[in-house]
């Protein structure tokens, strides 16, 4: 009887060890693709993001060529024609706009002061009530920079 237990140990046992290489192959196997789509997955991220940084490359070069050329039309604007009257429209259109629409929000901030005023308050505390922070910091923002920095701008690309 203990002949015979020990066969079917053996017998068992046997069996198993023969079929542990091919379970560690099955595992082996497993692990190995994973592996190998873990590594796609990374290289299709990489692809990603390669693609997403030619793009923003791509998007730089089209805001340089777009902003060289608007400084060959801009230079090509203000290039005499030799016909004085039509030069000095050229000269002057840009002010005349800046300095109409300057007057035009002077203008419709000193109507909100009267408007204000005729309610019953006085000048200052009218003020307050017509000055927008964002509206009129920006609009005064954009004046100084034109007109300031600006000159500097010039004068440093010009010396």
């Amino acid at each position: 009887m203990i002949t015979a237990l020990l066969g079917i140990i053996s017998t068992v046992f046997g069996g198993l060890l023969r079929l542990a290489p091919e379970l560690m192959a099955f595992f082996d196997k497993k692990n190995e693709r994973k592996h190998e789509l873990d590594m796609q997955d990374k290289a299709m991220e990489f692809e990603k993001l390669r693609g997403a940084n030619r793009m923003a490359e791509m998007n730089v070069d089209l805001e340089k060529a777009t902003l060289d050329a608007i400084g060959k039309v801009s230079a090509a604007q203000m290039q005499p024609t030799g016909i004085r009257w039509a030069d000095a429209i050229n000269v002057l259109v840009r002010p005349a706009i800046t300095y109409f629409f300057f007057a035009l929000y002077c203008g419709v901030k000193i109507a909100a002061i009267v408007a204000v005023m005729r309610a019953g308050d006085n000048f200052l505390a009218a003020l307050p009530q017509i000055w927008n922070p964002d509206a009129d910091m920006g609009m005064l923002g954009t004046i100084l920079g034109f007109w300031f920095v600006g000159r500097v701008y010039d004068k440093r690309s010009a010396g």
